[in-house]
């Protein structure tokens, strides 16, 4: 098949056209959750993102086989080896076991994705399922001399290496190396500031709640060979892409490619996709800044989650994305009135085949270019607007479905059969009577722009309002 999708691979720093190591197959790595608490919306973001890489790369040809671990041990509150384990962190805030959260923030993460039509990957392996295979990693980088023991704990040597800062520019390097002497807790058992832990020993945390024997003692492993090792033991010594927000880019997958080349003795990932932050108004959301917004607060809120994965399509995954519940709104409304449009078309008539094959085409170079999921969005809305007959539009729209996965027709058939105003709660009912007395004073001064800005604030909310003989009237849409 011609391989003609593109992406920007942050190991190259190029867009790169994808070129598989196996024509036609797509051996793909996502990694996956630390199931110490719920996903927050910003971490559900690079998900969204990576299931519409997998789909589209599935729509234009591809066989895929995606595979994501689950992170049950060994993720410390810092990603440079220091800092408290994320799990017993867990556990000790809810008073249970480290595997009783791991299964419940397990389940939370699983249901979060179907809520947002994120498709499952086709293999989800928790590390603490490849306990046996970790071990194996860190004793062959032993052997080969790019291991070490100090202080109970066996430590990757990053001095073996001609070049540790893989996916840095020269001026980035230095700065990372000027971060490193600065700014990282000082581990006196490392040669070097920059290497890091492959497995830990009781020599570290006391109170750690999983450990396992190895040929260094009773431990546990580090975080960063857990990818390595998962990928590896289910997609092979080489892999096609490999996923992730930018913050894992260094050092985790820095350190992966470390070890995971230096196990191998060859290339072992070819393209690298990182998907930018979501940011509230006060920088980038995180788990650490105490309250942080879930699929289930959004949903509790009023809000379709689908709208939350539209809200993330409209924008390019490599650029920061900022979140108000404003913004949230004014997607609220576009979805809800795409939608009901979307339902009102007819399954009548032959489907137009050069029109089909037209936007299908746009669709795809969309897609082939950078994932550009703004630009597919724009081809969905010149399918509805477009002079075909419904049925091709409802075709397409199925069709493009296949990636975007919005269920705008189910959706909107539900839109259409609920009556006006169905469910709308006292706070945002008093907040549109409010609007519309602030409304009808202004006309009675005359000042219309005012009134306008009024119209149109509530539209942006999701509310249309009209003027009737009976008074004004409003609805949702």
């Amino acid at each position: 098949m011609e391989n003609k999708f593109k992406f920007y691979n942050t190991l190259t720093r190029n867009i790169d056209t994808v070129i598989p190591n196996v024509e036609g197959k797509i051996a793909m790595y996502t990694c996956g959750p630390t199931v110490y608490h719920f996903a927050h919306i910003g971490n559900l973001r690079s998900y969204i993102m990576e299931d519409v890489l997998e789909k589209s790369l599935r729509y234009v040809g591809y066989d895929v086989k995606r595979v994501m671990n689950i992170t049950d041990v060994g993720h410390l509150s810092s990603d440079a080896d220091t800092g408290e384990d994320k799990m017993l962190k867990g556990a000790k805030r809810e008073n249970k076991t480290v595997m009783e959260i791991a299964q419940f923030y397990t389940d939370a993460f699983f249901s979060d994705c179907e809520k947002l039509n994120i498709k499952r990957p086709d293999v989800v392996e928790p590390a603490t399922n490849c306990i046996p295979e970790f071990i194996h990693m860190v004793q062959v980088l032993l052997d080969k001399g790019f291991a070490y023991e100090a202080g109970g704990n066996v430590y990757f040597d990053t001095s073996k290496l001609e070049d540790y800062y893989v996916f840095s520019s020269a001026v980035e390097k230095e700065q990372l190396l000027e971060g490193v002497r600065a700014d990282v807790d000082v581990d006196d058992n490392k040669k070097n500031s920059n290497d890091f832990v492959l497995w830990f020993t009781k020599s570290k945390f006391e109170d750690q709640a999983l450990k396992w024997d190895s040929p260094w003692g009773v431990g546990y492993p580090g975080w960063h060979i857990e990818c390595s090792c998962i990928s590896m033991k289910h997609l092979g010594e080489y892999m096609d892409i490999h996923c992730g927000g930018v913050d894992n880019i260094f050092p985790h997958h820095t350190n992966e490619i470390a070890q995971s080349e230096s196990f191998t003795g060859h290339k072992w990932c070819n393209h690298w996709f990182h998907v930018n932050h979501l940011n509230d108004q006060s920088g980038k959301m995180s788990k650490s800044k105490g309250d942080f917004l879930t699929v289930s607060l959004i949903e509790s809120k009023g809000y379709n989650p689908l709208v939350y994965r539209m809200f993330c399509l409209q924008s390019h995954y490599r650029k920061p994305l900022v979140f108000s519940y404003e913004a949230l709104d004014n997607m609220l409304a576009a979805y809800n009135k795409l939608a009901k449009k979307v339902a009102e078309l007819k399954k009548e008539g032959e489907i137009d085949t050069t029109a089909f094959r037209t936007y299908k085409e746009k669709f795809e170079d969309a897609l082939c270019n950078d994932l550009n999921t703004s630009m597919a969005i724009t081809v969905l809305y010149d399918v509805v607007k477009a002079d075909t007959n419904d049925a091709t539009k409802l075709a397409l729209i199925e069709d493009f479905d296949k990636v975007l996965s919005l269920n705008l027709y189910e959706e909107g058939k539900k839109l259409l059969e609920t009556p006006a105003n169905a469910g709308v709660d006292a706070e945002l009912e008093a907040f549109v009577l409010a609007k519309i007395e602030e409304r009808a004073t202004a006309k009675k001064a005359k000042d219309f722009a005012t009134a306008d800005a009024i119209r149109d604030e509530l539209l942006a909310k999701g509310v249309a309002i009209k003027d009737t003989r009976e008074g004004v009237k409003w609805e949702l849409v």
